[in-house]
């Protein structure tokens, strides 16, 4: 008498018959895929034994219901993404979410390099400047008002130009008698030096340091000789043609301060009320 071979979970007789064996278990095919074979997330059938199962996401489907949510396209062995449980094919994704180029209006594919500015975006190489059309990239730029532009365009175009050298003043500078100059350029007629940020003033339309200007063009003090500017809140005596720095307006005689008092001329001297009685006796 034979052995019985029966399936594992029908007990049906397996002679003659496909069977498939699990944990050393036989079992005929239908058993089987009741069993152990996963339901399509899609069409909510069982993938059978026999047929090619996809996996996504704790999510089983045969082959031919892996498909695009949008167009229909299969997406077996095609690269995908999804959006909100839905499966979508590269080419709905990007069409769907994915930003457009201002410049050209095509999709910016994703992982291409592209740029993003003002809210808008560009593929890299359709972001160009408006004077040169040459690809920006990662260098700067300056937006004026929809267009863009590199910085050597944009100095070239709309930049002033100092009155001195005559090139363009990308930042900073220095505004003398409505004309803008560079710092650098704006110095002194006469000794060269740096004048931003400095006390100057002008003889001629020419701007001066104060050392250079006392030098030039001011009066003398009639006791030390050195310029009488005027300026950084000094004071000074003028009498007929002459001129002191208070400090040096003495007597010629006893050095006494003549400032606010009454003196008396001598000649070149200058004299007080008491130095003055003592020279008449």
């Amino acid at each position: 008498m034979t052995d019985s071979f029966d399936c594992d979970s029908c007990k049906e007789s397996l002679y003659g018959r496909k069977y498939i064996q699990s944990d050393d278990r036989p079992y005929c095919i239908p058993c089987y895929d009741n069993l152990f074979s996963n339901t399509c997330d899609e069409c909510k059938e069982l993938i059978g034994h026999d047929a090619r199962e996809l996996f996504y996401e704790d999510r089983h489907y045969h082959e031919h219901c892996f498909r695009c949510f949008r167009c229909d396209h299969s997406l077996a062995d095609e690269p995908f993404t999804s959006q909100d449980d839905e499966l979508l094919c590269n080419d709905c994704y990007c069409n769907e979410f994915s930003s457009k180029c201002v410049a050209c209006d095509k999709v910016v594919m994703p992982g291409t390099r592209k740029l993003e500015y003002g809210g808008s975006t560009w593929h890299e190489g359709c972001f160009i400047c408006n004077s040169c059309n040459q690809p920006i990239g990662s260098k700067s730029f300056i937006p004026d008002k929809d267009e863009h532009y590199c910085v050597s365009c944009y100095e070239d175009k709309f930049a002033p130009r100092c009155t001195h050298c005559k090139k363009a003043l990308a930042k900073g500078g220095v505004t003398y008698r409505d004309e803008p100059w560079h710092k650098e350029c704006f110095v002194c007629t006469s000794c060269k030096t740096q004048l931003a940020g400095k006390h100057f003033t002008s003889r001629d339309e020419s701007p001066y340091c104060i050392k250079c200007f006392g030098s030039l063009y001011s009066k003398k003090c009639e006791a030390c000789s050195k310029p009488i500017t005027g300026f950084g809140g000094g004071k000074y005596i003028s009498f007929e043609d002459r001129q002191w720095h208070q400090p040096c307006f003495t007597c010629s005689q006893c050095s006494a301060s003549l400032v606010g008092a009454g003196f008396f001329p001598d000649g070149d001297k200058i004299l007080c009320r008491e130095c003055n009685s003592n020279s008449n006796l």
